[in-house]
């Protein structure tokens, strides 16, 4: 299945009983709004909220981090998610909270799993209708879901640190800003460092993005993966500040048709929080 799906043909598949359709919406450092509150004054028709900071370890403190298997399984059902669903994640603003949906989908087992392109200004442009109001989770005579985690698809701060002293052993993409990369910058989070890790990659998200807001074609894609080092036989584990906008560079090697790689989920909140760990900037 590709991971990314259009307006149009999201569209025509709102009435089959497998689809689920999830609204993964999370305010990044910086913005100022209440996703569930813009949820409730507009969705696409059967949306429900999949609400990432209830998705994620709540004993981390980082940010939004991988949560248990148990948990996640608890959620998910409760969500009405079950096996055999087609799930189709989409961003108020885009795609980088829909993205990080997609992924960690993907982590627990559940292939069946898109993102709508553009994310729902897209949705809008096409002229198709919104819902208001809560959205009720129906009753379920399905088997539920099961987790099934694929901890490959998952670094920590161990795996970056033996990246970081084995030069080339693997491509580390940043998808933060240019600026913040190389220290010039300001991080969003108070009284961190901006910078990189060693080795690492500059390529921001946006990168893979067109005006619109939609993902590249996939020979672009692969174009931009190239140029930074990415080649057939490497692994890249993909990284930024949190560990959400590393997910959009994940969804997007695989519909260049990269494959699966990893992300780094404690990501620069991590990285820059630990003492002893290198940082760079281009004055270093």
């Amino acid at each position: 299945m590709h991971p990314l799906i259009s307006a149009e043909d999201l569209d025509r598949c709102l009435s089959h009983d497998d689809v689920v359709i999830l609204d993964a919406t999370q305010a990044l450092p910086g913005q100022k709004f209440d996703p569930q509150t813009c949820f409730l004054s507009g969705h696409i028709p059967g949306a429900r909220r999949f609400d990432i900071d209830a998705f994620s370890d709540p004993d981390s403190p980082l940010p939004h981090t991988v949560p248990g298997q148990a948990r996640f399984t608890r959620l998910a059902r409760a969500l009405g998610l079950h096996d055999g669903a087609r799930i189709i994640f989409y961003d108020q603003k885009g795609v980088a909270c829909a993205a990080r949906g997609w992924w960690l989908m993907g982590l627990f087992g559940h292939d069946r799993t898109q993102v709508l392109d553009g994310g729902l200004p897209a949705w809008q442009e096409a002229g198709l209708r919104l819902e208001t109001g809560p959205t009720p989770v129906p009753a379920q005579d399905t088997p539920p879901f099961i987790a099934r985690p694929r901890m490959r698809r998952l670094k920590g701060l161990g795996d970056m640190l033996d990246i970081v002293h084995a030069p080339g052993s693997s491509l580390i993409l940043d998808a933060r800003a240019h600026g913040r990369f190389t220290g010039e910058q300001p991080e969003p989070r108070a009284g961190m460092p901006s910078g990189h890790m060693p080795g690492a990659t500059s390529m921001p998200y946006t990168t893979l993005l067109t005006a619109d807001g939609r993902m590249r074609p996939p020979h672009e894609l692969r174009q931009v993966f190239a140029a930074a080092g990415m080649r057939p036989d490497r692994e890249a584990v993909c990284t930024c500040g949190s560990g959400m906008t590393a997910c959009v560079l994940a969804l997007g090697l695989v519909a260049a048709g990269l494959g699966q790689h990893a992300v780094y989920d404690g990501s620069w909140a991590e990285w820059a929080s630990t003492p002893g760990t290198p940082i760079v900037t281009r004055n270093a």
